[in-house]
């Protein structure tokens, strides 16, 4: 463990510009927001008391399986099931997002899980949008979100959820995902979906290397195509460390030299097994090595987590100060699903100044 770096508090942490592309919609809800809408929809709970609720998600998705940490999923779900409970699930989760810093997000989801009440999907993009501008306007312009919409792995309907964001791309939809477990289903069952979006010029990321190992991160590259890993911690395994010597294999090295972009989740990987502790979590060796890295909350509820939280723990695990958030936080910006102007209008106007005031 090393020492914190000195003058780096947890105030300044939270203080500083961040930026964040990997968080789950339904993975971020006040467990208070919880209780009030299950009450509406007469959703069972195991939990009757915010405080407890909160801890129950975090005990359930700290089991070590990503299957069982997607089982936590169900809550959440289930009362996400209406235009008006998306709204206001979009628009906290802007509210607390901005409480932390954070300047520019994209906030995933997959607007299949949200049909059971008889919503439209384009009814749930909607929703989510209208809980966003909500959002976005409280906070007075000091945050910016987008949408990624999301497919669900092991289902038959990715090609629909990529018609959606293309048709959605220029009224709030960043891109496209895929999510849910890993193993059995690779990420070429989809493939002529993401052949559609290549030929519609769109964005897209994929899970890829959390509970699955290298062939999951190359058939993404290789075969789909994404333009970033959602996770990728399993790159790892393509990387030997010989004392002082590094030796990157050649699916590593070309991860690195394209500066394909790993949407990194520390305190996620933990809890799902992917890494056995923070200090000793890929990301130090590949940040080290220059990785285009980035760092990310993945499912805030689940996590007990935020964007500071977690660089509050690469900071006490690594040792990192300022310029290693700034380099982080500029990472993620590089990275992001929206045009270059626009990219580049966060870095200059709202990073680098904020971080230049700061000696860094």
């Amino acid at each position: 463990m090393a020492e914190p770096t000195a003058g780096l508090t947890d105030e300044l942490i939270r203080a500083a510009p961040k930026v964040l592309l990997h968080d789950h919609l339904d993975g971020g809800l006040r467990p208070q927001t919880i209780l009030e809408l299950a009450a509406d929809v007469g959703h069972d709970l195991p939990a009757a008391d915010g405080d407890a609720l909160g801890r129950w998600f975090t005990e359930s998705a700290a089991s070590g399986s990503l299957e069982r940490y997607l089982e936590t999923f169900d809550h959440t779900v289930a009362v996400m099931q209406t235009g008006p409970s998306l709204a206001r699930v979009a628009r906290e989760a802007v509210e607390d997002l901005a409480a932390d810093g954070v300047v520019y997000a994209e906030i995933r989801y997959a607007p299949e899980q949200h049909l059971n009440a008889g919503l439209t999907l384009d009814e749930v993009v909607a929703a989510v949008q209208e809980g966003f501008d909500q959002g976005m306007a409280e906070a007075g312009g000091r945050i910016v979100v987008r949408q990624l919409l999301t497919a669900m792995r092991h289902k038959a309907r990715s090609m629909e959820i990529a018609e959606l964001a293309v048709k959605y791309r220029d009224a709030g939809a960043a891109g496209f995902d895929i999510a849910g477990a890993e193993a059995g289903y690779p990420p070429t069952r989809h493939l002529d979906a993401f052949e559609y979006l290549q030929r519609e010029n769109a964005h897209f990321t994929i899970h890829a290397g959390e509970a699955f190992g290298l062939p999951s991160i190359w058939q993404a590259i290789q075969w789909c195509g994404a333009d970033r890993l959602g996770h990728g911690v399993r790159i790892i395994d393509d990387i030997e460390v010989d004392g002082e010597e590094v030796r990157l294999g050649r699916l590593a090295s070309y991860v690195r030299d394209k500066r394909i972009p790993l949407e990194m989740c520390p305190a996620s990987n933990i809890q799902t097994g992917a890494a056995a502790s923070i200090a000793q979590h890929p990301i130090g060796l590949l940040a080290r090595l220059r990785f285009r890295v980035t760092v990310n909350t993945d499912n805030r509820l689940m996590s007990g987590t935020s964007m500071s939280r977690e660089f509050i723990a690469l900071r006490d695990a690594f040792g990192y100060d300022l310029a290693d958030v700034r380099w982080f936080t500029v990472n993620a910006m590089k990275s992001a699903f929206v045009h270059f102007d626009r990219r580049l209008q966060v870095i200059e106007e709202v990073i680098k100044p904020w971080y230049a005031a700061q000696g860094c």
